[in-house]
């Protein structure tokens, strides 16, 4: 009798780790699941119009007699109505304007580029030149190939006639400015800060560090300026002019770039470095209005029909923060 006590309480024991292991890999491979899906590249689109009409709406609710709100509600339905009927033939056939709205968070490396480059090829697939193009940039500056192909990224709107149209609320600075200069027509919050239209190259040297210590480094390289400035190495002075003249030469591409885009600005005068404020920036001709982007978009979907689109990337491992280099500056 003890026996077979016993040899179901193993048996009950068994089932239970057995039971405890199956709902542990079940767990495993839902998280796993759910993590791949998570990582899968697409394209999220938000129509701004139901976000602005569900505020005005949530604050009718709030603020006024139920009359009052189930009255604004059934405007609310056959404007939407309307709107969607109006849009009914697709590839930009209705009547009523579409704008794309686009946002870039820029680092030093503007990796944002990845997205954004999507982002453009999908805007184009669908717009018109009836449409318009609205980038909400952030951006302190960064690599100068990073935000050369930023630009161009812009540029692919303007080159299909598509109205673009750059926000500034706080800051579209060194490379940042480099992108919004390609726009038709550039806001800026009053405080925004902008400019910035320099250069800069800079790297550590450790090579009097390695001497104290004894610390040998051999560079061999072949062509006479394929390296100027290395971080380990004794610099010359012959290197140091040919590095010099190369940021001059970048500075002089950045100043051609924002004449090219912006004739009425005066690139000598605002080609020094310096950044200004949204308010100075409009007396510059770096702008041309001082207005948020939040303002800009509300006006704008009393007539046009906007669109928020945000690219979503693979997850990438974590990438090296800092390198050496040039940087619009």
């Amino acid at each position: 009798m003890d026996f077979i006590t016993d040899y179901g309480l193993f048996v009950a024991k068994l089932a239970t780790v057995l039971v405890f292991l199956l709902a542990l890999t079940f767990g495993l491979a839902l998280i796993r699941k759910r993590g791949k899906a998570g990582q899968e590249e697409r394209l999220e689109v938000k129509r701004l119009n139901d976000k602005y009409d569900a505020m005005a709406l949530a604050l009718r609710a709030a603020m006024g007699p139920k009359r009052a709100f189930k009255q604004a509600h059934r405007a609310f339905k056959a404007e939407r109505k309307a709107r969607a009927k109006d849009a009914a033939g697709g590839n930009g056939s209705g009547t009523r304007k579409r704008v794309f709205v686009l946002r870039f968070q820029g680092d030093i490396r503007a990796s944002a580029v990845a997205a954004l480059r999507e982002e453009v090829t999908a805007v184009l697939t669908v717009a018109t030149p009836n449409d318009e193009v609205v980038v909400i940039l952030e951006s302190p500056g960064g690599v100068v190939h990073g935000y050369g192909l930023a630009a161009s990224q812009l540029q692919r709107f303007k080159d299909h006639r598509i109205a673009l149209t750059v926000a500034v609320d706080k800051v579209a600075a060194s490379g940042g400015y480099l992108m919004a200069c390609v726009a038709q027509r550039i806001i800026a919050a009053p405080f925004a800060i902008l400019g910035s239209i320099g250069v800069v190259g800079q790297m550590p040297n450790f090579n009097r560090l390695l001497k104290t210590h004894d610390v040998d480094y051999e560079l061999i390289t072949a062509g006479e300026y394929k390296r100027t400035l290395t971080m380990f190495g004794e610099n010359t002075e012959k290197g140091r002019q040919k590095f010099r003249e190369d940021i001059e030469i970048t500075h002089a591409l950045f100043k051609d770039f924002v004449r090219t885009h912006r004739p009425d600005v005066d690139i000598e005068r605002v080609s020094t470095g310096e950044h200004w404020y949204g308010l100075q920036a409009l007396e510059l001709k770096l702008v041309d209005a001082v207005r948020t982007s939040d303002d800009y978009l509300r006006d704008a979907s009393a007539t046009a029909d906007l669109y928020e689109l945000t690219y979503i990337r693979k997850r990438r491992g974590l990438e090296r923060i800092l390198s050496p280099g040039v940087w619009w500056g």
